[in-house]
């Protein structure tokens, strides 16, 4: 073979094997809703620290990111705490926030060219997600073209009403989880009476085998190539199950104190309360004490036996000695009288009224007690 033709042989040999690089990289598209207005004063929008979290995680293990939205443009996330280290990290990256500006329409993207898609939850995907064909029609040209789909949160309303090539439901038969019922119950008040329908109920009427943790406990399901999470708790874990989706193991990393804490919320429901405190009193900064408290009062109101009602009790009595809050205390005496534990019950009250003797709220507490 002569030299000129070797070359050219060569150029063509490279053509050919670059794209399978550019697969190998991986390409991963996110889906947010751009339903939000005013950081969702008015409407609803996306959870800027589900997009956060998976959008680093994504980076870190060699994908490159695209971002949608059915009407395309900017989108407007709910309000959040841009200290996060996670939400720091993507806000100063120039290039992740010029993609969050001016998002691609869902319309105008093309399934081919992504490895997976992975929809991020807030409210506002309840409403403009699932009623957007262009969606629809590429979650299942992505999924039959062999791509992994992901979701968390309200994030799973998009895939409800998505219908593979063959006609089938993309979701019946299979294990799933989102935002369930009990957590819509005490976290969407104001704007579940508007949803089109609850997604635990959507889901399970397209007859998915429904799964779910107890209230705002990290959960992901993963059936073959498609990935869900229960709530935004969920979101790194669902973001590395989908890297693991992919054929990749994911990067090393140091968790985020949201995870630590909750895996400490996880221990102690398994029984190692004791080695969660040592935790908490060895190094305290390295946990966000006041979920793990406020994890505990709000699974307290939506437990339903004696023994729900103890996890919760035990994971406020956890962070009680590193919060000040009044409101701790009387939900840990609450739990306490549903278990008639009264003696407990009103030690508590009567130390929040020491320190607050004209909170009624503690006041009424007391007398139902003593009642």
């Amino acid at each position: 073979m002569s030299f000129p033709a070797r070359i050219l042989l060569a150029g063509l040999l490279l053509a050919a094997i670059a794209p399978l690089h550019a697969g190998e990289a991986g390409r991963l598209l996110i889906v947010v809703s751009g339903e939000g207005r005013e950081q969702g004063k008015t409407r609803p929008g996306y959870e800027f620290d589900e997009l956060s979290q998976a959008w680093l995680i994504f980076k870190a293990n060699g994908f490159a990111v695209d971002v949608a939205s059915p009407q395309g443009g900017g989108v407007e996330a709910d309000k959040y705490n841009p200290q996060e280290p996670f939400n720091a990290a993507l806000l100063a990256d120039a290039d992740a926030m010029r993609v969050l500006a001016d998002t691609r329409k869902t319309g105008d993207v093309k399934a081919t060219d992504y490895t997976a898609v992975y929809v991020v939850g807030g409210k506002g995907a309840m409403f403009d997600l699932p009623r957007d064909p262009a969606l629809q029609s590429l979650l299942a040209d992505a999924y039959d073209g062999g791509a992994v789909i992901g979701a968390v949160c309200h994030g799973p309303a998009a895939l409800a009403d998505v219908r593979l090539r063959n006609g089938a439901s993309l979701v019946h038969g299979r294990n799933v989880t989102g935002f369930t019922n009990e957590e819509e119950a005490l976290f969407g008040k104001r704007w579940a009476k508007e949803f089109p329908w609850l997604l635990e109920d959507r889901l399970r009427e397209r007859g998915a085998r429904w799964q779910e943790a107890p209230l705002m406990m990290s959960k992901v399901v993963v059936d073959g190539r498609l990935v869900t999470g229960q709530n935004p708790y969920s979101t790194p874990a669902v973001a590395e199950a989908i890297v693991r989706a992919t054929g990749r193991t994911p990067v090393a990393r140091t968790p985020w104190r949201d995870e630590l804490t909750m895996a400490l919320a996880a221990q102690a429901r398994d029984g190692r309360a004791q080695d969660v405190a040592e935790a908490l009193a060895k190094d305290t900064a390295r946990y966000h004490v006041d979920l793990l408290g406020l994890l505990g009062y709000y699974q307290a109101q939506a437990a339903s036996g004696d023994d729900d009602v103890r996890h919760a009790l035990q994971l406020m009595q956890l962070a009680m000695p590193y919060m000040a809050q009044p409101q701790l205390k009387l939900g840990a005496a609450e739990a306490h009288l549903r278990l008639g534990e009264r003696e407990q019950a009103r030690a508590l009250v009567q130390r929040v009224l020491a320190a607050t003797p004209d909170m009624a709220e503690a006041k009424a507490l007391l007398q139902r007690i003593d009642g």
